[in-house]
């Protein structure tokens, strides 16, 4: 009995490895960073940074985590970012056009990417490595054409806020932001019930929930955390427009994927394929939709880092691909397939920005910076590979 405590205790443990991981480059940037005499290294105006910098990461890690969980892989994300970006720069500063009229299209425009892509990927049977990998050379190819070679710039401020807008206080307070503090505090109540809520049906069909122990001491953690950064977003500029889409897309996903049939099944697809084909899940039509899904994705990650750069490149969305990968096996989600959680792909985000940040204050250079995130990327796929064969 003792046995089978200790390893139920192991394995909560080792799902909540992420975060406890997070929580440690936190401390140890704010450290480091208080060692070299410089400002807090959590203060408001970094916070936001993280969530402004690193969204776009977030968008493509939610696809790209369905994309991996059905087996397969999507080479093309960055292209397709800037090629997008560059398609909504041609409509907004060429074209004129509105962006209520600019944002549905340029989401289309990258809907059909990834039904292009899926097609031969899920009808065909071609190696998804082998057809995204064309897809970024495509695309890459395509977004310099469209530019000309050029930068397309700068918008209008109503495209630009959909990156460095912020949520104005219809509280009144202005300082601190009221309704920061009032959507935190909901979000906080929000986060208990929903721990409570799965404790209560995890007892209800029978299954070990975790120990009590351990679960307040995570919930407190978290709350904590929200507490923290939500004082520190309302005494500076509020909730900046990149946090409240990052937050409707997670608990859309989150939603999707642990509550719903088709969510569901892409898990049966990326464990089993044959078996989930047997089983009568229509396969196809599913790795389908986890390519068109990835497309727009990657269309509204172009449109926010265009609108944050205030100009298209040529040369934007390099190393998107990587920064998503990395983000999901961060995160907890398996090479194989099968298995990743949505929580667990935003922490692994998280992680990624915290290092980007800390690395930068303390004026770590690039070289050092890419050779630090691959050993982290390498130890996490080690962690993967380790709890399996356990």
């Amino acid at each position: 009995m003792a046995d089978q405590k200790q390893s139920a205790l192991a394995g909560h443990l080792r799902e909540n490895g992420m975060l406890l991981a997070l929580v440690a480059i936190v401390v140890l940037f704010s450290i480091l960073v208080a060692a070299q005499g410089k400002p807090m290294f959590l203060q408001a105006p970094n916070i936001t940074n993280i969530f402004l910098q690193n969204g776009h990461v977030i968008i493509l890690a939610l696809g790209m985590l369905l994309i991996i969980v059905a087996g397969h892989i999507d080479l093309s994300v960055g292209s397709v970012a800037a090629f997008t970006g560059a398609v909504a720069a041609y409509l907004t500063v060429d074209l004129e056009l509105p962006i209520s009229v600019v944002i549905p299209l340029t989401l289309i425009v990258g809907g059909l990417i990834g039904a292009a892509q899926g097609y031969w990927v899920a009808y065909w049977r071609i190696p998804s490595f082998i057809v995204t990998l064309a897809g970024m050379l495509v695309f890459r190819g395509a977004t310099l054409w469209l530019l000309g070679g050029q930068n397309i710039g700068p918008f209008p401020k109503a495209f630009q806020a959909m990156s460095s807008g912020f949520i104005p206080d219809l509280t009144g307070l202005d300082k601190p932001h009221g309704l920061t503090l009032i959507v935190t505090a909901i979000a906080i109540a929000v986060v208990i019930w929903i721990g409570l809520r799965a404790r209560a049906r995890d007892a209800e069909f029978g299954i070990t929930p975790e120990p009590t122990g351990l679960f307040w001491g995570r919930t407190v953690i978290i709350a904590a955390a929200m507490a923290f950064v939500g004082w520190q977003l309302a005494s500076f500029r509020g909730l900046p427009n990149v946090l409240i889409v990052l937050a409707v897309l997670t608990i859309l996903y989150a939603f999707f994927t642990e509550n719903t049939v088709q969510g569901r099944r892409i898990y049966a697809v990326g464990g089993n394929e044959k078996a989930a084909k047997l089983s009568g899940i229509r396969t196809e039509r599913l790795i389908f939709f986890c390519f068109v899904n990835m497309g727009m994705l990657a269309a509204l990650a172009g449109m926010m880092v265009t609108a944050r750069l205030n100009s298209a490149t040529p040369k934007a969305g390099t190393g998107f691909e990587l920064d998503a990968i990395a983000a999901v096996f961060i995160g907890g989600a398996a090479m194989a397939g099968g298995s990743g959680t949505i929580v667990g792909v935003v922490i692994g985000a998280l992680i990624m920005g915290v290092m980007n940040m800390g690395m930068s204050i303390l004026g770590v250079g690039i070289d050092y910076q890419q050779m630090i995130k691959g050993l982290v990327l390498l130890a996490a796929v080690i962690f993967d590979v380790y709890n399996k064969n356990k």
